[in-house]
């Protein structure tokens, strides 16, 4: 399946650029990567968050047809990761739609905010409002300080977001819990429904969950998708080569080898076309025709290249190996230098991402039937060709494909997503 050129048309107006900043402090994201192993796993979690967590309602607004109510709490990662968290983001907000007259039951759907969705009014007119008039369910919008401007300033700001976002879901459904409201459900749109998505494999108890517009890892988002074109690469190169830290104490950190891994066994790598290829780094043009993969998303006959095999079995520490070692390249070329340092950051970018955003390194929910995964067949913003589908992850799982691309999609088919 191609790719929509409305999506690829709307990116190049855009002049935003992502990680300006670059990777952020390597101490944050080795403190960050510590976390992970326990956030990832449901049974280690079941106490991070009290059941009794404290949450605050500061003001409520009168509407003809709704109540809306503003509220605020401590975020959890706060108390579990010190200082991590950026200061105006230690004060979670969110914003609470309830119908004065209730349908059936009081249903709530927690919704989390995708790239751009500043504060609250686009998840409000688009997806609250009409849920009430629509179905009388309330909704819970969350508010994100790193989508300010539309873009994140570190790539470890991504890191950070994901494991606050996955302890503030958990304080609020517990809050909901208390206060009588029930059924419970979590979506988003983009990357607000992979922020649903790890919320939910956090929650020990079964919860529907409807993302739209995401899938397994964001690892492609920023690799292989028309966002990586709006990385910004250089800066990332230059702290990477400068930095030592990345390539001899971080790469140790990172545990996901699953079949998409990015640990590649350099005795099968023969020249720099063949790690584009396998990479799918932008302007590579068999990457771009996804030979090297199925449709489904599954790694193909290649999947002998990647350490640890294709089943994934295991956590492996096998380090990201130098491409300085390739034979058959001219190493005095500085045309080659920019190209092997480019791979390399490339190739750590999927690493790090797969590391704190693959669904496979998080626990599965306690029931896929509940899920319902809305995809657009044309989405040139999250890309599945070369990693695993979420029907591999999470048996179980359905997923719905509507006609289109990602732009379109947002634009035109939110009634779908309601």
């Amino acid at each position: 399946m191609g790719v929509s050129r409305l999506d690829v048309f709307y990116r190049r107006l855009l002049l935003t650029k992502l990680f300006i900043g670059g990777w952020g402090k390597p101490e944050d994201l080795k403190r960050i990567f510590e976390f992970r192993k326990v956030i990832g796993d449901r049974e280690k979690c079941k106490s991070l968050v009290a059941e009794n967590y404290p949450v605050y309602i500061n003001k409520t607004e009168e509407n003809s047809e709704c109540q809306i109510h503003d509220g605020y709490f401590i975020s959890p990662l706060e108390h579990l990761v010190p200082g991590i968290l950026p200061p105006e983001a230690v004060k979670a907000r969110f914003q609470f739609i309830v119908p004065k007259r209730w349908k059936k039951n009081r249903p709530v759907c927690i919704h989390l905010a995708g790239t751009g969705d500043h504060f609250f009014w686009r998840r409000r007119t688009l997806m609250a409002r009409p849920m009430i008039k629509e179905a009388g369910i309330a909704s819970l919008l969350i508010f994100s300080v790193y989508f300010r401007r539309s873009s994140l300033k570190n790539v470890s700001d991504l890191f950070v977001m994901g494991g606050a976002l996955i302890l503030e879901s958990t304080a609020l459904l517990r809050w909901l819990e208390r206060e009588g409201y029930w059924p419970l459900g979590m979506t988003g749109i983009s990357m607000g429904g992979y922020m649903a998505s790890l919320a939910v494999t956090n929650w020990p108890k079964p919860i529907p969950l409807i993302p739209c517009l995401s899938w397994s890892t964001a690892s492609s988002v920023f690799t292989t998708g028309v966002l990586s074109n709006a990385v910004n690469w250089r800066e990332l190169e230059k702290q990477y080569a400068i930095n030592s830290v990345y390539e001899e104490e971080i790469i140790k950190l990172l545990e996901y080898c699953g079949a998409d891994s990015f640990k590649i066994s350099p005795e099968r790598i023969k020249n720099v076309d063949a790690i584009d290829h396998l990479l799918g780094l932008p302007g590579s043009d068999k990457a771009s025709e996804g030979k090297y993969s199925k449709a489904g998303g599954e790694a193909e006959d290649g999947q002998d290249w990647l350490v640890g095999g294709a089943s994934g079995g295991g956590k492996s520490g096998n380090r990201l190996h130098h491409l300085s070692s390739l034979q058959g390249c001219k190493k005095n070329s500085a045309r080659w230098c920019q190209s092997s340092l480019h791979i390399e950051s490339v190739s750590f970018m999927k690493g790090v991402m797969d590391e704190c955003t693959h669904m496979a390194n998080f626990s599965v929910p306690v029931d896929t039937s509940l899920i319902i995964v809305v995809q657009a067949r044309e989405d040139a913003y999250i890309p599945r060709t070369g990693v695993l589908s979420l029907q591999e992850i999470w048996p179980g799982c359905e997923v719905r494909y509507m006609n289109g691309g990602h732009i379109s999609a947002y634009l035109f088919k939110q009634n779908i997503f309601r």
